[in-house]
């Protein structure tokens, strides 16, 4: 068990060294004028900036008391997964033919968009200091936090990387990509499920209903049924 932990710190620092070997060279591109600056590289230099900066504080989480089986979790990571490989790499699947071109305005209002949905991530992840973890569980002195981007959705970090994907994948234009995002989506919303009956059943019924029934799970300001 601590080899395969060890060897997954390995491979999570190799993932953030990466990414940020990648956004620095397209900034040095960019700078140099000899990568051309469009709404596509800059959403590229944002995924890789947020890649390698998540990675770097993932060592800000405490303990963890308690986590579903293994094989349980799996289960929920396969589709997002498998979503985040389709929205980098589906370009080559469809021989980098786009369905569409994005305007050059609308396009950087998309990459915008994708910023804020990044960005939405840390806001959330700020929000949740030490509790914060890269897989299900409940935490040492684990409590139901309510403030910050978590009082408008249960699942900042998920929303937030829905939007970017979903961003992205429109200004790629592409069939691989745009499913990708959709798999994304998809497979947060059932990792997303999956969380909360775990944590409702860790931290009891009754606190996490109440948080519920008056917080949306993925949608700001969406209608909850009563």
């Amino acid at each position: 068990m601590m080899a395969l932990k060890v060897l997954g710190w390995i491979l999570l620092g190799a993932i953030g060294l990466l990414a940020a070997a990648i956004a620095a060279a397209d900034v040095y591109g960019m700078a140099l004028g000899r990568l051309r600056i469009t709404p596509e590289l800059a959403c590229t230099v944002m995924w890789d900036a947020w890649a390698a900066s998540w990675v770097a504080v993932m060592v800000w989480s405490r303990p963890a008391a308690s986590r579903p089986l293994a094989r349980q979790e799996l289960v929920y990571l396969a589709l997002p997964a498998a979503g985040v490989c389709l929205l980098a790499f589906g370009s080559i699947a469809t021989d980098f033919r786009p369905l569409w071109t994005v305007p050059g305005a609308f396009g950087w209002a998309v990459a915008a968009l994708c910023g804020v949905g990044l960005l939405f991530t840390w806001w959330a992840r700020v929000a949740l200091g030490s509790l914060w973890s890269g897989s299900v569980s409940r935490k040492d002195a684990h409590t139901i936090v309510s403030t910050g981007a978590y009082g408008l959705v249960r699942h900042p970090i998920y929303t937030g990387l829905i939007v970017a994907a979903a961003s992205h994948a429109v200004l790629v234009g592409q069939v691989a990509n745009l499913a990708g995002a959709g798999l994304m989506a998809f497979g947060l919303w059932l990792k997303a499920r999956f969380e909360e009956r775990f944590l409702a059943a860790e931290l009891g019924d009754a606190a996490y209903a109440e948080y519920s029934r008056r917080t949306p799970m993925l949608v700001p300001f969406w209608p909850i049924a009563r």
